[in-house]
Parts: structure tokens; sequence; C-alpha cells
């Protein structure tokens, strides 16, 4: 279900402790960023912390899966994104996702992307409003939430990274 809640100002705490755990317990990590509208301040968002960790190497990605499940995530490989090491953690209570890390090995594109794309949502007002306005429509259109809320929003956000990208050159 696609559900978008008012900005939490704890999502970056809650971030910070999702990034101290992958950091101290995953090796072969360049780095893990907080993305996603929860990364953005005042933004609204599903309530889930978006992480990218950036691995130092195919092998150190792949062979993390035993640590990242031992974190209490479900890996599901690329998800449909060559490249991506996806997975997600969700509450042992509720069921509901708390988690989700979009994994990449340094070098690849997709990581200037996140960040860019979030950087520029930072700084932009207009940009924000905008992108809420997006999420707002295709949550209104896919109540179900999904993929199809995602790949409703998706050509709005390559188009505003694709720009982002471009001035941040």
């Amino acid at each position: 279900m696609t559900v978008l809640v008012a900005p939490d100002p704890d999502w970056p705490r809650q971030a910070e402790r999702a990034i101290a755990d992958w950091t101290a317990k995953i090796p072969g990590l360049l780095a893990v960023h907080h993305v996603g509208s929860t990364a953005v301040q005042g933004l609204p968002a599903k309530p889930v912390i978006d992480l990218l960790p950036v691995f130092a190497s195919e092998a150190a990605a792949s062979q993390s899966r035993p640590a990242v499940e031992a974190m209490g995530y479900e890996w599901l490989g690329n998800y449909g994104l060559p490249g991506r090491y996806y997975c997600r953690q969700s509450d042992p209570d509720t069921g509901l996702r708390i988690v989700q890390a979009h994994g990449y090995v340094m070098g690849d594109a997709r990581i200037a992307g996140y960040l860019a794309f979030r950087d520029a949502l930072r700084q932009n007002g207009p940009l924000r409003a905008a992108y809420t306005a997006e999420k707002a429509r295709c949550a209104a259109r896919h109540p179900e939430g999904g993929a199809a809320y995602g790949q409703c929003k998706s050509g709005w956000i390559a188009r505003a990274e694709t720009v982002a990208l471009a001035r941040a050159e």
C-alpha cells in the first residue's frame, strides 16, 4: 500500500542507526548514504528509510549476503535492476518495511544519480514541491503501492535526476 506520511524529524536518526549497523557489520563497504525521500527534510514520504551502500567490489557485494541477512534483512539480489544488490528489513512485530538498501559497486553511475537527486531536492524548494505533487498524484493513482507506484513516478524522477546530474558537473 502506498502510504505517504508527513515528514518525521526522526528519519535522519533512524538512518544514522542503520548506517552505523551496516558500517560495523558489513565488510567491503566504502560508504553508506541515506537517500530517498526520508533523506530530505520537509518531504512527505513512505516511512521507509532508503540506504545506498557502496561496495568496493562485486566480490565484496556478493559476499556480504550472510552478514546482511544476519542483520535481519531479506536479500533480494538485483530485484529487476542488474548491478543492484537490493535488500529490505521489516519490523518483526508489524511486518511493515522499515529499511530498504539499494547497494551498488563503486563506479556504478546510479550512485551519482541517487546522490545528485537527493541533493537537488535538499537544495531546491520548488523541486521538492513538484516532487511532493508527483508523489501524491501517483499515490492516488496507485493506492496499492508497490511497483505501479514506483513506475508512475519513475519518469519524473529520471528527468529531475538528469537535470541534477548536469548541474552537479
